[in-house]
């Protein structure tokens, strides 16, 4: 039985991650931590599922007393570097699921691992339909090289662009062969083109009633191609978080990204 700690069950994802460990037949939830949600049981957020457990604050404390074997951090970019560093301090394996790390905190992350001779993954998405498109837009990159990238989320999402949006270009950036068409511009509006990534362009959407999107908008002569993937519920995620914990420790150093559990496979 794989023992799991939760970091930000309390939030959306934390209470569907709750409920699908309790419902998986090799993972155990050993413990849980919130913000402003901490001292209550995790029973008065998802239930039967939730163990009898206190909800508590400080991460580094619990993971002392109950010694799990991987911890999910369902946080944001803040906490969960401090989440990270408490974990694999003490080779503890953590999948991360927050977006909008930097490219130094995953250089950390990496050092961390090595030091440590343990084991950590960030995941941006955990839907395996993220996954699959992700791969067939690098791949289509190689002959359509102009292309943007539109991401859409709900209003409570604080980073823009998503970490997945943020991959996806620098992924479609390296894939292909040629670059893009440059042409000459006139920006009436400061960001009316959105961020440019490595090259790509990524546009920002965050509005009431939506969940994750993603789309890639692909421009030639006479034809275009469009390839999208939405997520319209959080348990749609699940598949990947659970794969993720049972994986994150067979695979050491640092993982980026779900489809490197998915090969193989």
């Amino acid at each position: 039985m794989i023992r799991v700690v939760i970091a930000g069950a309390s939030g959306r994802m934390g209470r569907e991650a709750c409920l699908a460990i309790h419902e998986s037949t090799d993972l155990e939830l050993a413990g849980a931590t919130a913000g402003r949600a901490a001292g209550k049981t995790l029973n008065d957020l998802v239930g039967e599922a939730g163990r009898g457990l206190v909800l508590e604050s400080d991460l580094p404390t619990l993971l002392d007393r109950v010694s799990p074997d991987v911890v999910l951090d369902l946080t944001h970019h803040e906490p969960a570097m401090a989440h990270a560093r408490a974990a694999l301090e003490r080779r503890i394996p953590i999948v991360v699921g927050a977006s909008g790390l930097s490219q130094e905190d995953l250089a950390e992350l990496a050092r961390l691992t090595e030091d440590r001779k343990t084991s950590a993954a960030v995941i941006p998405n955990f839907a395996l339909g993220a996954v699959l498109m992700m791969r067939f837009a690098e791949a289509a990159a190689r002959w359509m090289p102009d292309f943007e990238i539109i991401e859409l989320h709900h209003d409570g999402k604080k980073d823009a662009p998503s970490g997945t949006a943020t991959a996806l270009a620098r992924r479609m950036s390296a894939a292909r062969e040629a670059p893009g068409r440059q042409r000459e511009e006139s920006v009436l509006h400061e960001g009316a083109r959105g961020a440019e990534i490595e090259g790509v362009r990524v546009h920002s959407v965050r509005l009431p009633g939506m969940l994750a999107h993603n789309e890639v908008l692909f421009g030639a002569p006479g034809e275009i191609l469009t390839l999208r993937h939405d997520s319209t519920d959080r348990r749609g995620f699940m598949a990947g978080v659970l794969l993720s914990l049972r994986r994150v420790a067979d695979r050491p150093g640092l993982t980026l990204g779900l489809e490197a559990y998915l090969d193989g496979l």
